[in-house]
């Protein structure tokens, strides 16, 4: 354990952010990672993509691609094969963090890497748990800022309180500025708001939060992120593609499989108000989200 990660506990996170985390379904945590941690990281995950493609790319890598998602795909699963990953997927600074938000010690589920170079375009607005499938529960991301965020080149955009919210049905996003082609409607008058961050600091929030991301509009900013998605650790079942999860000393865990879909929510009206109504209608199962 580094003198970092000896000096955090549980108290690095205060009873405003776990009341914010709970009544709003998100947080962010200031400079958790130091810069020197963070350019370490920048340096380390440049490095592997530029040396192509990896177990659990889901695309191809192509330098000459116009598409700067091609040019820099997102990684997945890295922990699996890289130990940097997996070391910082098991943080302790994490795991207390997790810890004070949830109530208890989660279970490690899953690594990502968003490159998001200039030019790149966003995910549409999206819930986690319509991926991961975690129950009991909910899963919950770890989400930190290898670049500073903001709104010009594509910070998350979350929409408070939506964290209370079923799982919705998804509709057909607009392409031309998401990556995936599925999207979550809001009722009338509900907007999502971005969340600016610096390089270090972590946003956690809760696998039924809706949110998502712009394109990055910058003419030269990335906008790299490494994830962390958790699930509970009373959780008995997950989607499979995210088995075996582990213990948050490293001891792999498989649970039982969870179904591919389910029912979901769609918005409807009732006395004035928007509501979601459970359809039954059968969700496809999914594998990755931001």
């Amino acid at each position: 354990m580094n003198q970092g990660a000896a000096m955090i506990t549980a108290a690095a996170v205060t009873d405003a952010q776990v009341r914010q985390f709970r009544e709003e379904g998100f947080t962010v945590v200031p400079a958790l990672f130091s810069a020197v941690e963070v350019a370490g990281y920048r340096a380390h995950f440049m490095a592997l993509r530029g040396q192509g493609a990896f177990p659990g790319d889901l695309v191809g890598v192509d330098p000459r691609s116009d598409d700067p998602l091609l040019k820099y795909p997102r990684m997945i699963h890295m922990h699996r094969w890289d130990d940097r990953s997996l070391r910082w997927l098991l943080e302790p600074r994490l795991a207390a963090c997790l810890t004070a938000l949830l109530g208890g010690e989660p279970y490690a589920a899953q690594t990502m890497l968003y490159f998001k170079p200039p030019g790149a375009r966003g995910q549409a607005l999206h819930q986690d748990q319509y991926y991961l499938r975690a129950q009991p529960g909910t899963c919950t991301a770890a989400w930190l800022a290898l670049d500073d965020c903001d709104e010009a080149n594509g910070c998350l955009e979350v929409v408070p309180g939506s964290q209370s919210w079923e799982l919705l049905c998804t509709t057909e996003a607009d392409t031309s500025l998401s990556f995936t082609d599925v999207t979550v409607p809001l009722p009338p008058g509900v907007r999502s708001q971005p969340v600016p961050v610096r390089a270090g600091d972590v946003l956690f929030f809760n696998g039924q939060l809706v949110h998502g991301s712009g394109p990055n509009r910058s003419a030269d900013r990335f906008r790299r992120s490494l994830i962390g998605h958790y699930i509970q650790g009373d959780a008995q079942q997950v989607a499979t593609f995210y088995s075996p999860v582990l213990k948050m000393d490293g001891t792999p865990l498989t649970l039982a499989a969870s179904e591919a879909g389910g029912a979901c929510g769609e918005w409807t009206e009732a006395n004035g108000q928007a509501a979601i109504t459970m359809t039954g209608i059968r969700l496809p199962g999914g594998k990755v989200s931001e």
